[in-house]
């Protein structure tokens, strides 16, 4: 019923108990999961997790606060061979990071640069192998954007965690790309992402937890796992004025049509 478009199953703070995790997800009805590697070893420790569950895909990709891992363009080959895996659905989490602090050896020019050099190259290796990718925007949104708008009608992209106004969605909504609400849309003040999940329109949005991230509310504070959809998606829901098995219905078929291997 419900698909969680964005879980860090790969996360150490899952190590222990990951699958009493995966249960409880599919006793919340949390039918499909997606989940982003941040680096290398990362999506190799997700493939290993995939391989033994059917209802769980990866993305592979390097997130824009470890791209200080890899250095050159050889790294981009060994991601090329991972994303070929039969359980890869999207490239991802890839990005741009303006708030965290340059790692040692950077400047902040230089690690601006580099991140885009990254995301470039990743981009580049979607459009090859005919793969949408998972976008990650932190302090850096006019600069993604403008990354990523001229590679529309060669991939898709989704803005996960958006959390802006619809305006600002919109030409990237009318390119084809998608945006995709956390727990934070439950929060008492969810920002101007309260306004937009209210009048986005259906088809153009999914749902995540961002696991182990922004639990929604009544699970704020605590972990996030990817069962916790659900309650986002009844906040969504009463949100939109909507029955919540209309909500899980259409994000799940959005997502579907936009990650590779997942049945409607």
């Amino acid at each position: 019923m419900f698909f969680d478009t964005h879980t860090h199953l790969g996360s150490h703070k899952f190590d222990d108990d990951l699958q009493v995790i995966l249960e409880r997800a599919r006793a919340a009805g949390v039918t499909r999961m997606l989940a982003p590697a941040t680096d290398l070893p990362n999506a190799r420790k997700l493939l290993a997790i995939a391989e033994k569950e059917p209802d769980v895909r990866v993305a592979v990709g390097i997130h824009p606060c470890d791209v200080d891992s890899v250095s050159g363009e050889a790294w981009i080959e060994e991601l090329r061979e991972l994303a070929q895996h039969p359980k890869v659905a999207a490239i991802g989490e890839i990005g741009l990071d303006y708030f965290h602090a340059p790692p040692e050896g950077f400047d902040l020019p230089s690690w601006k640069a580099h991140q885009a050099h990254c995301l470039r190259l990743q981009l580049e290796l979607a459009v090859e192998l005919g793969l949408n990718a998972v976008l990650h925007n932190r302090e850096s949104w006019e600069d993604l954007t403008a990354l990523v708008m001229p590679y529309s009608g060669h991939l898709r992209g989704v803005f996960h965690c958006y959390t802006g106004t619809l305006e600002q969605a919109q030409p990237l909504l009318e390119a084809g790309h998608l945006i995709s609400f956390t727990g934070i849309v439950t929060f008492k003040n969810p920002g101007p992402a309260g306004e937009t999940v209210r009048t986005v329109p259906a088809g153009r949005y999914m749902l995540e937890t961002d696991a182990p991230y922004l639990a929604p509310v009544p699970h704020r504070g605590q972990r996030c796992e990817p069962a916790y959809v659900a309650d986002t998606a009844r906040a969504v829901a009463a949100m939109r004025g909507q029955a919540v098995e209309d909500v899980a219905r259409e994000t799940a078929a959005t997502a579907c049509g936009f990650f590779k291997g997942f049945a409607v």
